[in-house]
């Protein structure tokens, strides 16, 4: 038996059963990704193994520095060949670590190599690979159509054309639904030069004069529109922190049109206009039916000087901490609420010390009236939190103070072709701890209950939730 069989990461006989009867082969709804609809659609094949695996991928450069590795064999010149060798040398210290993990999976499910990847074999994998690479089999589109996906959801920016999410639309040759997520990083943008250039853009792109904050709403309002049309369901957000403050819409006004002529607001004017800001985007969000996102709690692009050198994205982020989380983020949904512009909503937490604070918060918004069970959401352990550890801790933290019966599951927040493994280990941590609950005798084994609550969680839930 292989290091990658049905047993793997399942200590208990009736989590095999709930992994190998029902959560192994169900097809994927990928809610939250990063990965391009331009490079989908034009669906090039990979020059090497190198290029899919490293190209991009921050938590593998992590893991490399952390190794000793040279820069130059992580975001350097050296060859893909180098780069592979430094790669390889790096997984046999990485024990513990779910990279050791993932890599073995997706060497077993899309490369059929059971080998373990370390410094003395790293040639005869790196060989094996990149003959199969060349094949069609390798190609994005069919990567997707291998690993069981119904529907990925990408990331894109307000002004975005959408040009070639539309061209995947019209094309019968592919069945997968690649459809945009509305991220309005642009719109919190607290440097007040680039928020003036982006409210000039809105206004030209929308041909609306933007000279209030009710005419940058009507704006983008018609951009929510412009998503929708193209199959939008989702917006994402990603602050650093939840820091709500109230204000009157006359002092909102008034901050908004100072900044967007581009003057620089002071923090508690930054926080005023941006709390107005999210409250207004709900209630477009909630008129529309979607679901709304929220990433928070990175610290990103933390070294200054590697940033200068590689840019943003490039594996220099951490988890953050704020104060008083529990009251801007009860406050913050409760203002949406007040004014009936609360939507479906996940909060991701980033920093696990926060999980019961998230967990007992989207308890108090909970309600019946968008039609499906949980509309508040916990979001599946995002970033450094998608380990074992992390998510059995989001996990667990939802089961105790809500319905895990109702969660909508594991998204790849990634950027690469062959991430979808990232399903089927979420998917053992599942079975595995609700196995363990049975064996313990902490829940019955009844098997309709047990099969709908796996069924629900790694796919029916999402379906039903985000109507696509």
């Amino acid at each position: 038996m292989g290091f990658i069989n049905d047993r793997f990461m399942i200590g208990n006989e009736v989590g095999v059963r709930l992994y190998q009867d029902i959560a192994k082969d169900l097809p994927i709804i990928d809610y939250h990704c990063h990965l391009e609809a331009k490079d989908i659609y034009e669906n090039h094949a990979f020059d090497d193994i190198t290029q899919l695996w490293l190209a991009g991928d921050h938590y593998k450069w992590r893991a490399m520095r952390a190794n000793g590795i040279d820069e130059r064999f992580i975001t350097g010149n050296a060859s893909a060949e180098e780069k592979f060798q430094a790669w390889a040398e790096t997984v046999e210290a990485a024990f513990g670590n779910p990279l050791y993990h993932w890599t073995h999976l997706e060497l077993n499910h899309y490369f059929d190599c059971q080998l373990m990847l370390d410094s003395h074999n790293w040639r005869e994998v790196m060989d094996h690979c990149n003959r199969l690479i060349k094949l069609a089999d390798f190609k994005p589109r069919r990567l997707m159509e291998r690993s069981r996906v119904e529907v990925i959801c990408t990331t894109d920016a307000p002004l975005d054309s959408l040009e070639y999410h539309r061209l995947l639309q019209q094309d019968d040759t592919f069945a997968i639904k690649v459809l945009p997520t509305f991220r309005p990083d642009d719109v919190f943008n607290e440097d007040a030069v680039q928020f003036s250039q982006f409210t000039a853009k809105l206004g030209q792109l929308t041909q609306i004069e933007i000279t209030t904050f009710e005419q940058f709403s009507a704006a983008l309002s018609k951009r929510i529109a412009w998503f929708h049309e193209a199959g939008c369901r989702i917006s994402d957000h990603g602050p650093i922190a939840i820091d709500y403050q109230a204000a009157e819409p006359s002092r909102v006004n008034q901050l908004f049109m100072r900044k967007a002529s581009g003057e620089t607001l002071k923090k508690e004017e930054e926080r005023q206009l941006s709390s107005a800001i999210f409250v207004m985007l709900a209630r477009h969000y909630k008129a529309s039916d979607w679901a709304m996102q929220i990433h928070f709690g990175a610290i990103r692009n933390n070294n200054s000087r590697m940033r200068q050198q590689l840019g943003i994205n490039t594996g220099f982020d951490s988890i953050n901490d704020q104060s008083n989380l529990a009251m801007s983020l009860n406050q913050l949904l409760d203002a949406m609420a007040q004014e009936n512009a609360l939507p479906k909503t996940i909060l991701y937490n980033l920093n696990a010390v926060y999980n019961d604070v998230v967990a007992t918060t989207i308890a108090n918004f909970q309600s019946a009236e968008h039609g499906v069970k949980s509309p508040m959401q916990f979001g599946s352990g995002w970033w450094f939190n998608d380990t074992r550890r992390g998510m059995e801790n989001q996990l667990n933290s939802l089961a105790d103070q809500g319905l895990l019966m109702h969660f909508v599951g594991m998204l790849t927040d990634s950027r690469s072709f062959v991430s979808y493994t990232r399903h089927d280990y979420f998917r053992r941590i599942l079975c595995n701890l609700i196995g363990g609950w049975v064996e313990k005798g902490e829940v019955p084994d009844n098997k309709e209950i047990l099969a709908r609550m796996i069924r629900n969680i790694c796919h029916d839930n999402a379906n039903n939730y985000f109507k696509f």
